[in-house]
């Protein structure tokens, strides 16, 4: 397994972020991970595809919004949300607060099987 890649703190651009937060289910994702607990990919759940599902991980790590961390053949996934205030203060709270507000991602969440 090829080893991710995470921008530094100073390489997220708000372009790559605004990018990433284009799309319903990427934001549900960070819905999902603003609690601030680390999951495993197995967890989450989304009306698509695994494949699909992990393209949407890799845009979201891409960016500098996620971590991923590998443990065997096990990956877990954590919102970068202390490097996202200290780059762009307020945006994450903003974006999410907009979120709820309009339901949006909200067909995202976790697996209860």
């Amino acid at each position: 397994m090829k080893r991710a890649r995470h921008p530094a703190p100073d390489e997220i651009g708000l372009v790559g972020v605004m990018g990433a937060l284009s799309d319903p289910i990427r934001v549900g994702l960070v819905r999902v991970l603003a609690d601030g607990r680390e999951r495993g990919w197995g967890e989450l759940r989304a009306p698509v595809a695994k494949s699909t599902l992990s393209h949407h991980l890799r845009v979201l790590r891409d960016a500098g919004i996620t971590r991923t961390r590998e443990e065997g053949t096990r990956c877990y996934v954590t919102l970068r949300r202390d490097d996202l205030e200290a780059r762009f203060p307020g945006l994450l709270a903003a974006v999410l607060d907009a979120a709820r507000g309009d339901d949006v991602g909200a067909h995202v969440g976790l697996r209860t099987d």
